[in-house]
C-alpha cells in the first residue's frame, strides 16, 4: 500500500489500543481482540480464523488465556483446506459468548471441537464443500440447548478449561483422530486433489517462512522487501 506521499506504507505494524490487552502486527489476533472489545454482554460470535490464532506464542497466548477467562468459548469447528480462494488457508470456526465478568473464575468450562479437517478432501471446483457436509456438526452442536446436552462422537470431543490451559501456550491447535491417508496407500484422494493440498500446503508454508524473515529483518533494522 502507498501512502500520499508515495512512500511505500507497512501494514504489519503493530497496532496499539488502549482497549487491547496485547500489541501485535498479526491481524488475525488483532482482528480477535477487535471483535473482544466490541461485543455486546451476552453478545455471541462466530469467526473464521486462520490456525494460526491457535498456537502462535506471545501475544497470541495472552489473547486466547483472556478469550478462555472472560468469554465462554464453548466450540471450535476445524475447517477442512481446499474451500477457500486463497492458497494453503488452514481455518477454524471459534464460538464463544461475552459474559458478565466474575473475577477468579474462567468462564469457559468445556470446549467442545469438531474436527472437520482429517481425513476430508475438497476442491473448489471438482469436489466443493456442500451445506449437507456440515450436517453431522449442526446436529451434534445442538443450537438452542445447553452444551451439557451434547454427546462426543468420534469427530466431536470436549475439553476442559484445566485441560487446555495446561497445553503448552495454551495452544488450541487439537486433533485426535488418525490421518488415515499416511497409512492407507489403497484409498488415496485423486490425484487432481492431492495436487491441491500439496500446492497448499506449500504455499501455506512458504507464507510462514515470509513471515518468520520479516520479523528477523526488522530485529536486524534491515527493511523489509
Amino acid at each position: 500500500m502507498v501512502g500520499a506521499d508515495g512512500r511505500e506504507v507497512r501494514e504489519d505494524r503493530e497496532i496499539e489500543r488502549q482497549d487491547f490487552i496485547a500489541t501485535t502486527s498479526n491481524k488475525q489476533l488483532n482482528f480477535v481482540q477487535h471483535i473482544m472489545t466490541i461485543l455486546d454482554t451476552n453478545g455471541r460470535a462466530a469467526v473464521v480464523l486462520p490456525d494460526n490464532v491457535l498456537f502462535e506464542g506471545g501475544a497470541g497466548e495472552t489473547i486466547r488465556r483472556k478469550l478462555l477467562t472472560d468469554f465462554d468459548l464453548h466450540t471450535m469447528l476445524r475447517l477442512p483446506t481446499g474451500i477457500f480462494y486463497a492458497q494453503g488457508v488452514k481455518a477454524n470456526v471459534l464460538f464463544f459468548d461475552k459474559k458478565v465478568a466474575r473475577p477468579g473464575q474462567p468462564w469457559t468450562e468445556r470446549l467442545w471441537v469438531y474436527d472437520l479437517r482429517t481425513n476430508k478432501h475438497f476442491t473448489l471446483k471438482q469436489n466443493p464443500l456442500r451445506r449437507a457436509d456440515l450436517d453431522d456438526f449442526v446436529t451434534a452442536y445442538k443450537a438452542g440447548m445447553p452444551c451439557s446436552e451434547r454427546v462426543e462422537g468420534e469427530r466431536w470431543k470436549s475439553f476442559t478449561y484445566d485441560e487446555i490451559t495446561a497445553r503448552d501456550k495454551a495452544n488450541l491447535d487439537i486433533t485426535w483422530l488418525r490421518d488415515e491417508s499416511l497409512e492407507d496407500l489403497d484409498n488415496l484422494p485423486s490425484p487432481e486433489v492431492l495436487a491441491r493440498e500439496i500446492v497448499e500446503d506449500l504455499s501455506a508454508a512458504l507464507a510462514e517462512f515470509e513471515a518468520v524473515a520479516t520479523a528477523l529483518e526488522e530485529q536486524l533494522g534491515r527493511p523489509a522487501r
